[in-house]
């Protein structure tokens, strides 16, 4: 009897251990461990795009050369700019392109003694005055974030009035007074770089530099009477340092993934 008791556990064993592995295999597979993307990383850059104006103001110097015989010399004139600017700019992953027009008031005046000394037997100035510059330039820049450095060039103008000067008084005209004079507005090119920088939320500050070719222009002076004096050459270069502050219109960051 003990021996049937031992044969009928061990055969129950045996069985028990055949069914357990076909209950494991009837039984759902466990899931795998589900496994979360990390997001994005989100790296803000400033953003240059879209409208802005601003002001500007610095200092400009002339060099203006009187080239026919009796009344050449050259001389420079130099003072404060100030003025506006109103643009726009397109912005592709760093690089920077834009439109701008500026515009502003001067007063840049000097003059010089005519190399020869003499007009009708007495000495006098050549008298030089811009008191208006305009720019319209095309612009390509780079940025690092608020950071611009850009280069632009395009045309100038400027408002220019030139002044024969007596030195000695003669009938009708006392020391210091204007004997004939010429305006213009003078078109030319203009080439210029500057670094800009966004210190708050759409405003900017930047420091410029500019050239202006103004050529050589031919010109008719009268007298106050209006009575054609003389013809001269006049060829005339500008060079302008300006610091500018910006307000741009729109936001002032855009994300970067």
């Amino acid at each position: 009897m003990t021996a049937m008791k031992k044969f009928m556990l061990t055969a129950v064993g045996l069985t028990a251990l055949g069914i357990a592995p076909a209950l494991a295999a009837d039984l759902p597979a466990r899931p795998a461990p589900a496994y979360t993307k990390a997001p994005a990383i989100v790296t803000p850059i400033y953003d240059w795009a879209g409208f802005y104006i601003g002001i500007n103001g610095g200092g400009g110097s002339s060099h203006n050369c009187w080239s026919i015989i009796d009344s050449a010399g050259c001389h420079n004139a130099t003072v404060g700019l100030v003025g506006g600017q109103v643009g726009y700019r397109w912005q592709m992953t760093n690089w920077v392109f834009g439109l701008e027009a500026q515009g502003g008031w001067a007063n840049l005046k000097g003059s010089n003694t005519s190399a020869f000394g003499t007009f009708g037997g007495q000495p006098f100035l050549n008298q030089t005055k811009i008191d208006g510059i305009g720019l319209f330039t095309g612009q390509v820049g780079y940025a690092w974030s608020n950071v611009l450095w850009y280069a632009k060039g395009g045309a100038a103008l400027t408002h220019d009035t030139y002044n024969g000067i007596g030195q000695v008084a003669e009938p009708g005209f006392p020391v210091g007074s204007a004997f004939d004079q010429a305006s213009e507005t003078r078109w030319g090119g203009a080439v210029g770089t500057g670094i800009e920088f966004g210190f708050a939320p759409n405003w900017s500050i930047a420091i410029e530099y500019d050239h202006l070719f103004m050529g050589t222009k031919s010109l008719n002076f009268t007298t106050p009477a209006g009575v054609f004096d003389r013809n001269n050459n006049v060829q005339q270069a500008v060079d302008m340092g300006t610091v500018r502050i910006n307000y741009r219109f729109g936001g002032p960051v855009v994300a970067k993934y």
